[in-house]
């Protein structure tokens, strides 16, 4: 039995100490700095139920431990008094001992006693430990590798969490907007139902972090309740074009035509381009939110003759033109919402006009929207907004705001090239 480890009366034996003992013989035919190991074990500290105190403690033992001490074939043992400790933390000697033995339960540091129990030791001219009893640091040395492992899967879960997390803000940002419309657009269907489920899932949000695992779980719930929410939407909004269409006096008979023959609901995006004159059915909710966005006068020549002087530099400088089919087909999110709110979309006109009614749901704010149009033109920036609209509902962007003013700052520079963005999404979808 080694002199280190003693079960002895005064020291209660346990697994974990033992397990320190022999992470102490590891640690002492390995070559890693102090710097590295006490890093390591910072980064993951909580993670393996140590406290402040705890790292309190090892930084203290740390400091009396030199360079040399953490070489190949040396042990860093630390033989100060519990009088200097206590001195040193603040702690009680009953709150020494636990700090130290979790450390210990933890495989950070190993004791090594003397035979009487007592810690003392000496160094050489050189200042090598010749011989010394007390904590011994070496397990830090053994384990470095393993929490920098710990470490790196650590941080994987915490962005994830932190992607899972945007996505279901942005999940259940979407479900509500819909909800309202359909509520404020007394719109046909089981919303109130909707929305008691909502904010049931709302209830379940952590508060604290969690694991991954369960926030898929609640964003797959949010997912469905969304599906479901459009499917509704968009039904409603069908029958309500049906019976606002159909000729006097048969509008109950056309209603019940669209109630005993329900469509297929579609949720992808229908884009029609054509040079006719409004395509779009729209019901009087729809028209009267669009001329408050965007006035009549908005329509004119003037906005299609930059869009053509922009088409043409774009042409010149990247050899292609980015087109509307282009924007909303690699923009799926955006164009699902840009269906809903503004029917078919015949030219950029009316994407600039969608595009200013969804933009208060990420988080733009009408300042940072006029002067993007300002510093971009009004196609530019309306290209912009879609982009950043269907990354931060991808769970891509975080911040809208900063995303588009980054935007704006590459243009400023001669750097941005929204082509390059719209194209490399269309080859992600396809591949």
């Amino acid at each position: 039995m080694s002199i280190g480890y003693r079960p002895s009366g005064w020291r209660k034996a346990t697994a974990g100490i033992a397990a320190a003992e022999q992470l102490a013989s590891v640690g002492e035919k390995s070559a890693i700095s102090k710097t590295r190991s006490f890093v390591a074990v910072k980064r993951v500290g909580a993670h393996i139920g140590l406290k402040a105190g705890d790292l309190l403690l090892l930084d203290i033992l740390g400091a009396f431990t030199q360079a040399q001490d953490w070489q190949e074939g040396r042990r860093p043992i630390v033989w100060a008094s519990n009088a200097y400790l206590m001195e040193q933390t603040g702690f009680s000697l009953s709150a020494l001992k636990r700090h130290a033995r979790r450390l210990a339960e933890a495989g950070v540091i190993a004791f090594k006693d003397s035979p009487n129990g007592k810690r003392w030791g000496h160094r050489d001219s050189d200042g090598v430990i010749v011989e010394a009893y007390g904590f011994d640091l070496s397990p830090l040395s053994a384990q470095a590798e393993e929490f920098e492992k710990l470490q790196n899967e650590l941080q994987l879960e915490r962005e994830l969490c932190q992607r899972l997390k945007r996505q279901i803000t942005v999940t259940r940002r979407m479900i509500r907007a819909r909800i309202d419309a359909a509520l404020s657009g007394a719109l046909r269907g089981p919303w109130k139902a909707f929305l008691s489920t909502f904010e049931e899932l709302l209830a379940r949000l952590p508060r604290r972090n969690t694991a991954s695992e369960k926030l898929e779980r609640l964003l797959y719930r949010f997912k469905e309740l969304q599906k479901r929410v459009e499917e509704a939407f968009l039904k409603a909004v069908r029958a309500d074009d049906v019976v606002e269409n159909a000729p006097q006096g048969q509008e109950q008979s056309a209603l019940e035509t669209q109630e005993m023959n329900p469509r297929e609901v579609i949720s992808e995006p229908h884009i029609l381009i054509t040079t006719q004159l409004n395509p779009v059915t729209c019901n009087r909710s729809e028209d009267e939110q669009a001329d408050v966005v965007a006035p009549k006068a908005f329509h004119e020549e003037p906005v299609d003759r930059e869009l053509e002087e922009w088409v043409s530099e774009t042409r010149k400088n990247r050899g292609a033109a980015l087109d509307l089919p282009t924007v909303m087909q690699a923009c799926p999110e955006f164009a699902s919402w840009a269906h809903t709110m503004g029917g078919y979309l015949k030219d950029w006109s009316d994407l600039h006009r969608v595009a200013g009614q969804l933009r208060p749901m990420i988080g733009i704010s009408e300042h940072a929207w006029n002067l993007t149009q300002d510093r971009l033109g009004t196609q530019i920036a309306t290209a912009a907004l879609v982009l950043t609209f269907d990354k931060h509902a991808a769970g891509e962007v975080a911040s809208p705001g900063g995303y588009l003013r980054g935007m704006v700052e590459k243009a400023g520079a001669g750097e941005l090239h929204l082509e390059r963005s719209f194209y490399g999404r269309l080859r992600e979808q396809a591949a």
